[in-house]
């Protein structure tokens, strides 16, 4: 009983503690903050979930629970280390896919990391290494959840509806602004719904606990700050040719004050995932150090910021080969400063 209560009251603690951080946030005028946000540059897109053992981008729910996350490890250290010698400033950690598995230690599910045979919570051990990195820290969040009404599981949200848990889905991004430090944006998935709130109620919602931090939708309705180019390039914002999947709201909505990009490192390929690990037969595919400067390159160019994608594997590890070509462009990025 000693220990419940104390666990019960080391939880309370941390969610006060997350509180008053960002009870301490005054909002900062929207061109301080774009350019601060700007000023990020170049940063780690990092998915790890259920899909890294399946073999395939999206894995449907049923039948699983969080035993399905099979990870003998998690070198979070690796991942900053590795983001700090490639010239980045931010890792972009996937919090939940649309499988609804949490990468943190959630009160509202029981589909959660601390649930698997890993037995940790992976975002918190990675805060810890991105403060000692000098890492900022980024999330993405599936917006909806194939465990939730109105979900086909394993599918993509018919007409943008897809699945509804309101107080759920308030309650998860709650956890996740007030229990894990200051997060600098948020790239916000809505293949699966928008979990029953509207996107500038999620928004609204958010700005309640972190005021400055950046939101972004790849798709529905716009709103927030932050334009998402899912698979797209750089490019001035309103430029509807540099996002694949949200060409209206780029050209359209005009709340956008930064715009970031992203894609896998992985080359086009037959069979396994693109954005989380693939397949061991692939380890030997990776982009070019030099098409990822150059895209580096022209982010900076048009003051976007520029995302490039891994997916660490079963022992929770960035692979080699994005190891040494991401060092390779943090080589580059060295060489062009001092010239």
């Amino acid at each position: 009983m000693k220990v419940s209560r104390i666990a019960v009251a080391a939880a309370m603690l941390s969610v006060c503690l997350g509180n008053l951080d960002a009870a301490k946030q005054t909002r900062l005028p929207d061109a301080a903050r774009a350019e601060q946000v700007r000023d990020l540059k170049f940063g780690m897109f990092i998915c790890w979930s259920f899909s890294t053992f399946y073999g395939k981008e999206w894995t449907p729910t049923l039948g699983k629970d969080a035993s399905y996350f099979k990870a003998t490890g998690c070198d979070t250290d690796q991942w900053c280390q590795t983001a700090r010698d490639a010239g980045m400033n931010y890792i972009l950690f996937l919090a939940k896919h649309h499988d609804g598995f949490c990468l943190w230690d959630t009160k509202t599910t029981g589909k959660k990391v601390t649930n698997s045979p890993l037995g940790i919570d992976v975002l918190a051990k990675l805060r810890k290494s991105c403060d000692k990195y000098g890492i900022k820290l980024a999330l993405y969040f599936s917006e909806g959840d194939w465990n939730w009404p109105g979900a086909v599981d394993g599918k993509h949200a018919s007409g943008f509806n897809g699945s509804s848990n309101p107080e759920m889905k308030k309650a998860q991004l709650k956890e996740l602004l007030t229990q894990y430090g200051p997060i600098e944006f948020w790239w916000m998935d809505h293949a699966a719904g928008n979990g029953g709130v509207g996107h500038a109620d999620t928004v609204e919602w958010m700005h309640q606990f972190q005021p400055n931090t950046f939101v972004g939708f790849n798709h529905g309705t716009p709103a927030g700050r932050l334009c998402l180019r899912e698979r797209g390039k750089a490019g001035k914002l309103g430029d509807a040719s540099t996002t694949k999947y949200n060409k209206k709201a780029e050209g359209a909505y005009k709340g956008y004050l930064v715009a970031e990009f992203t894609y896998p490192i992985l080359p086009k390929h037959r069979g396994g995932a693109d954005w989380f690990y693939s397949l061991p037969k692939h380890d030997h595919l990776c982009h070019a150090p030099e098409k990822l400067y150059n895209d580096y390159a022209a982010a900076r160019k048009f003051g976007n910021i520029f995302s490039i994608n891994v997916g660490p594997n079963y022992q929770g590890r960035i692979r080699d080969i994005d190891v040494k070509t991401l060092k390779k462009v943090g080589a580059m990025i060295q060489s062009k400063k001092s010239n």
